[in-house]
């Protein structure tokens, strides 16, 4: 990507992470990027175009993130992997956060964007999914769904409070409901 390009993106990401949906403009991405005026409109001629653009660079970051952390060898390890991937969400990334979430709302009535979001969201069922079958899960399409929408819940929960109850208790409920424990060894 041209490094001009990947500057806008962050640019994007951090208006919406710090100033929601009505920060960003590609004047505003210009200037919080220190590019020239116009630099943003030359790779996303359009806001809507700038919109599928910062989901797409949301998506790939955090696609790659959880590509690195995965896969574990149990339901325990993709326990401690998602939990340590939400502190790091509900920390030092919650502007990437607030950014994942402000387009998701936004999703709602720009079919791009949502069109966007969902085919991000199915990159990672097509991690989450086939790693869920390998520990057991029955179905492992549905307890990727309640899986990855109680991750996003709790996260929208510490977003919008600031602060909210430890997930590891509500996704370690989700996971036991979805893999059954190994069968205990004869005596």
């Amino acid at each position: 990507m041209p490094p001009t390009k990947a500057r806008a993106l962050q640019a994007a990401l951090e208006l919406l992470g710090t100033g929601g949906i009505r920060a960003l403009t590609h004047a505003r991405v210009d200037a919080q990027a220190g590019l020239p005026r116009g630099s943003a409109s030359n790779y996303f001629r359009t806001r809507s175009a700038l919109l599928v653009g910062a989901v797409e660079e949301l998506g790939a970051r955090e696609a790659a993130e959880v590509a690195a952390a995965l896969p574990p060898d149990s339901a325990q390890g993709l326990l401690e992997v998602l939990c340590a991937q939400f502190r790091a969400a509900t920390t030092a990334g919650q502007g990437l956060t607030a950014a994942r979430f402000a387009l998701f709302v936004e999703g709602i009535g720009h079919p791009e964007v949502r069109d966007a979001v969902s085919r991000g969201r199915a990159g990672f069922e097509r991690m989450i999914v086939p790693l869920l079958g390998r520990l057991g899960a029955a179905e492992p399409e549905v307890a990727a769904m309640a899986l990855m929408s109680a991750y996003e819940g709790m996260l929208l929960y510490h977003l919008a409070r600031g602060l909210g109850p430890d997930p590891e208790p509500v996704l370690e409920l989700v996971l036991r409901a979805a893999v059954p424990a190994p069968a205990s060894p004869p005596q």
